[in-house]
């Protein structure tokens, strides 16, 4: 401007380089419970992680439990046929002896050769399954590959629970890492969408910042130094009309958290189903253990009387060898009834969340 003195006030300075550094803080202090909505379902979801979780390891003790008794009921199984075949092969023994003095005809010796070989076809396969489940075992366990398992197990029937259908269907809902996470699920999504309606309503916060500025416009005149300068200040928000997108992100929140429901509603409904199964499948195995104890002591008596029966030469060795091998299937029906006994104890303690 110029001055009545003929000489040029500078008001606004040209400053060609501008420089400006400014820290900015907001704090909402009302949200219409948005902020805290988003909080309660964050903190459910976390729960509801860790409930999953707990259900995920759950399964792997199942899974752990099925493929232990798995090898052991292999590992029996070879046992039968590994015995199965050395009588076998006495038996190949003495017919061959037989043939030799004239005893037998040579169809027999075949016969007999024969079964042997489907024997050896049978303990091959045995011992092909004791080696696939050994390395499963290892892979659920996580040990390294050809690590070498020696299970012992204690070959005693599992426990039927004595509380009626109605209590265990209780404990269950109650202890079920599965139900929990849904819970929260849905607990997140009534979260979700209040905080989705929240969006129609007011915001109001407060509002500050500092200012670094070379030169800093806020400070006339204006001046080619570094100044600071500093603000405060409350605002409200508010919107009027935002194209139905408030109202779209409720209807989404409100169907998830319908969706929850339900399946927590069909999560109830299938574990009252489950609960009454799995006892009734431990009632099946535990009559199956006690038909194979007596099929057990048939065996045993049968081989009896069948040696005293050779032993008096009404009886010939092929009656001795079968009597055996009877007996030994038997002790392996009767493991195998063990083994699906506390498999079917581990899955009614999986379906109580036990």
């Amino acid at each position: 401007m110029p001055q009545p003195d003929g000489s040029i006030r500078i008001i606004f300075p040209d400053i060609p380089d501008n420089y400006r550094g400014r820290l900015d803080l907001q704090w909402p202090i009302y949200t219409a419970g948005r902020a805290d909505a988003l909080a309660h379902a964050a903190r459910s979801e976390v729960a509801a992680a860790g409930d999953e979780l707990r259900a995920a390891r759950a399964d792997l003790r199942l899974e752990v439990t099925r493929a232990f008794w798995a090898l052991v009921t292999a590992r029996h199984t070879v046992r039968v046929f590994d015995e199965a075949l050395r009588r076998t092969d006495a038996h190949l023994r003495d017919v061959r002896n037989r043939l030799d003095a004239g005893l037998v005809a040579p169809n027999d010796v075949l016969t007999a050769e024969a079964r042997r070989a489907r024997q050896e076809v049978q303990l091959i396969e045995a011992r092909n399954v004791v080696d696939a489940a050994t390395a499963d075992l290892g892979r659920l366990t996580g040990l390294r590959p050809g690590t070498p398992i020696e299970p012992d197990a204690a070959l005693t029937a599992g426990r039927l629970p004595a509380e009626p259908d109605a209590a265990l269907v209780e404990e269950a809902q109650a202890a079920r890492a599965e139900r929990a996470a849904i819970e929260h699920r849905v607990e997140a999504a009534g979260a979700q969408r209040e905080a989705a309606g929240a969006g129609a309503r007011p915001q109001v916060s407060v509002i500050g910042g500092v200012d670094y500025a070379r030169p800093n416009p806020r400070i006339l005149p204006r001046r080619a130094e570094w100044d600071s300068s500093w603000d405060l200040g409350v605002t409200l928000s508010w919107s009027l009309w935002d194209g139905g997108r408030v109202k779209a992100h409720s209807a989404e929140a409100s169907a998830v958290e319908r969706a929850a429901r339900e399946r927590l509603r069909e999560f109830d409904r299938t574990l009252a189903a489950d609960v009454p199964q799995r006892r009734l499948d431990l009632a099946s195995g535990l009559a199956a253990i006690r038909a194979a104890e007596v099929a057990v002591r048939s065996a045993a008596e049968a081989r009896r009387v069948v040696d005293e029966r050779f032993r008096a030469g009404v009886a010939t060795s092929t009656d001795v060898l079968d009597a055996q091998v009877e007996l030994l299937a038997a002790e392996l029906d009767y493991t195998r009834a063990i083994a699906n006994s506390r498999l079917a104890e581990a899955r009614l303690t999986r379906v109580l969340g036990r």
